[in-house]
């Protein structure tokens, strides 16, 4: 009886869904797909970058099976585990947080920044100085501070004599950073330098300069570049918005609004004003409803293929081991492989004891072997390449194996001696751990097909025809 409820109930959505001018182009389990939803996923994932573009009719096939896979995922539960549910908010909210702060509001935090900086600026306005600056330690003696007041003086002279102010701080000012300017600062307000520099700078015209002073930092010659009072608000609105963006104003904004409303609803949390956000936004807004539900079965997708076929194959030894013992021929070569190493070694004897350190043993060991019975400090003993390697890969085995001529002969003088071990495969692989991320790749799609079919087979799937040929065509 429930279950033929739930049926009826999907029959009422589909029908006012048609009437309302968004047809369901099909049914999945009874659950009903709308024109519009299949139309969002079509038309994202099919644009002019994708290579394998997918026609209407064979998306649709695609599309039902994404929906059976979901259908089990909540059959299982999947979505009631604490983990989904905590990372599905994360991405819930990314979208949704955004949409509690306005421009305006946005506008209004610029403007009370203005104000603070305006008042903190004051009369005295802003000033862009330039300095020449002879660094003075706090603990120099007299003699020190003597000594640095005469070159400042020195300087200054020069300065009066008619010398370029500019590339004086070049060659002379001990501030690298701004030396390299000319001496020129940043424009700067009230209350941001030392007040001895201040008074001074504050002191001066532009076009003038200080003789020199002394600062708790040093000496410094300032010469005023310019003075200007705080632009009007309008001026500066756009800058002032793009820094505050650029700082997470709007993060900022909601998640002080997100408080105010949990104070003043003690019955919610945060997250379920956060859930009550997204069901309001998503009645209005096809684009955020289907992108939210994207996420949520995306996820949900991506944790019953996990344990239904990726995560499976991937630790499925015995199936590995299986399907290459069945499919041998289809990983077949087209040129040789040479499965061992090539190794350089100081001593003659170690040729010898390199092989006997590993000829009995599976190659999936003999790394290990080697490093601990040659390397097993910091003491490099022997230096050693393994893998399967085809002609070109590596010039040791191509001169000692392939036997090409003219193969790169670079002989390490701290190793001099090359030798390999291993055995040539001439067209298969000797065992699937010699392709096993390709046998793993054709496993998974193995059980993928299987689990599909499967699938089909508990669930029932309708595609509407008719409704599939108006796709993007209404």
């Amino acid at each position: 009886m429930k279950h033929f409820l739930l049926i009826s109930i999907f029959g009422l959505v589909a029908a006012v869904a048609y009437a309302q001018g968004d047809p369901v182009v099909m049914t999945v389990n009874g659950v009903p797909v709308t024109r519009s939803e299949f139309e969002y996923s079509y038309n994202k994932n099919n644009n002019e970058g994708v290579i394998d573009r997918k026609t209407v009719a064979e998306y649709a096939e695609l599309y039902a099976n994404y929906k059976l896979k979901v259908q089990a995922a909540l059959d299982e539960q999947m979505d009631t585990l604490s983990s989904f549910k905590q990372e599905f908010a994360i991405y819930r909210d990314q979208q949704v947080r955004p949409t509690l702060v306005s421009d305006a509001e946005v506008l209004a935090e610029a403007k009370k920044a203005y104000d603070r900086a305006k008042e903190a600026i004051g009369p005295r306005g802003l000033i862009q100085p330039a300095h020449i600056f002879f660094r003075l330690s706090t603990k120099a003696t007299p003699q020190e501070q003597e000594r640095v007041k005469q070159r400042a003086d020195s300087v200054y002279n020069v300065l009066r004599n008619g010398a370029d102010f500019a590339e004086l701080a070049k060659k002379v000012s001990e501030n690298p950073r701004t030396a390299e300017r000319g001496g020129l600062m940043g424009w700067m307000q009230p209350n941001q330098a030392y007040p001895e520099f201040e008074d001074v700078a504050y002191s001066l015209q532009p076009g003038e300069y200080s003789r020199p002073f002394l600062a708790p930092d040093g000496y410094h010659i300032v010469l005023m570049k310019a003075r200007k009072q705080l632009e009007p608000f309008e001026e500066l609105k756009d800058q002032i918005v793009r820094s505050f963006e650029q700082q997470g104003i709007r993060e900022a904004i909601a998640q002080q609004k997100l408080k105010d409303q949990v104070a003043a609803n003690n019955s919610l949390t945060e997250d379920q004003l956060m859930e009550k956000r997204a069901d309001s936004l998503a009645a209005v807004d096809p684009e955020m409803k289907y992108l939210i539900q994207e996420y949520h079965d995306g996820l949900l997708l991506y944790e019953i293929s996990n344990r239904e076929v990726w995560d499976r194959a991937a630790k499925d030894e015995i199936g590995q081991r299986a399907w290459f013992d069945v499919h041998k021929k289809d990983y077949a070569w087209s040129e040789p492989r040479y499965k061992g190493i090539a190794y350089h070694v100081k001593d003659k004897a170690d040729v010898k004891a390199v092989k006997n350190c590993v000829k009995r043993l599976p190659f999936e060991q003999w790394a290990e072997a080697l490093r601990t019975t040659f390397n097993p400090d910091s003491i490099i003993r022997i230096r050693v390449e393994k893998g399967l390697f085809k002609q070109g890969d590596n010039p040791t085995i191509d001169r000692m194996v392939f036997k090409v001529a003219n193969a790169d002969a670079k002989v390490n003088p701290d190793y001099p001696i090359d030798a390999v071990y291993g055995k040539k495969l001439k067209k298969y692989p000797e065992d699937y751990t010699d392709v096993r991320a390709q046998v793993i790749a054709d496993y998974q799609e193995m059980l993928e097909q299987e689990w599909i079919a499967s699938l089909r087979r508990r669930y029932p799937v309708k595609i509407n025809q008719d409704v599939l040929k108006t796709v993007n065509q209404h």
